[in-house]
């Protein structure tokens, strides 16, 4: 059974509890994925409850809701379409990174899994989305890079821009003016007294930049030795 089987509904929601595991190790709860999906928190529990009789999750209440081996392999295909969707739309339709994730979120549901491989090949088998995030290969694997919160670098140490969420374009689109893209590397300062904030410069940068709290949490890096 293909994923493309499964209704919008179902893709999405294997596809959101993928997504919040995977850069996290809090655990997956129906108030979790409701505020991913932007949904209410009874329709969550009622889905939950239908993938749970389909068995592709296992949930108890007020417990964590848990992929199964098989609602793992169909959120893994669901991730690997919306990766590589974003991916061709940058590299060959020449999207900027802060206008493909809705654009692939609209898409995923109508590709089918041929031309998914065909995009695959046609882009040489990326490995990482423009954002940084592991694309799930043909059999399932997914090669998530050593990365960590920008928060847990401590200051004076240097560190390489892994990975940035991409689910806020205005966000992007600010990582983007300060040249704060994946793959740039970076130094991390104090941000001033109480506030929250960190300070990072670039490489060669006269000035550094401040991120609060909803930046920090955004990006992950490699520390540097």
């Amino acid at each position: 059974m293909s994923v493309s089987d499964l209704s919008t509904s179902t893709q999405n929601y294997l596809k959101g509890i993928w997504a919040i595991s995977e850069w996290s190790d809090t655990p997956v709860t129906t108030s979790s994925v409701a505020k991913h999906l932007g949904l209410r928190k009874s329709t969550v529990s009622d889905g939950v409850r239908k993938l749970g009789e389909q068995g592709l999750v296992e949930h108890k209440p007020y417990g964590a809701v848990e992929l199964t081996d098989t609602g793992r392999t169909y959120a893994v295909a669901m991730i690997r379409r919306h990766r590589l969707i974003e991916t061709f739309l940058v590299e060959a339709l020449g999207y900027t990174w802060d206008q493909v994730h809705d654009e692939a979120e609209n898409l995923e549901h109508s590709v089918s899994d041929f031309m998914v491989d065909r995009i695959d090949a046609f882009l040489d088998y990326p490995s990482r989305d423009p954002h940084g995030d592991p694309i799930p290969s043909a059999s399932g694997r997914v090669d998530t890079p050593a990365a960590v919160p920008l928060t847990a670098v401590q200051p004076g140490q240097k560190a390489t821009i892994e990975r940035i969420a991409d689910d806020d374009p205005k966000l992007l689109q600010f990582f983007d003016s300060h040249g704060l893209v994946v793959g740039a590397t970076l130094e991390v300062g104090e941000g001033a007294p109480y506030s929250g904030a960190v300070a990072v410069r670039l490489a060669g940068a006269a000035e550094a930049v401040p991120l609060g709290e909803e930046a920090t949490d955004s990006v992950f890096v490699r520390v540097d030795a």
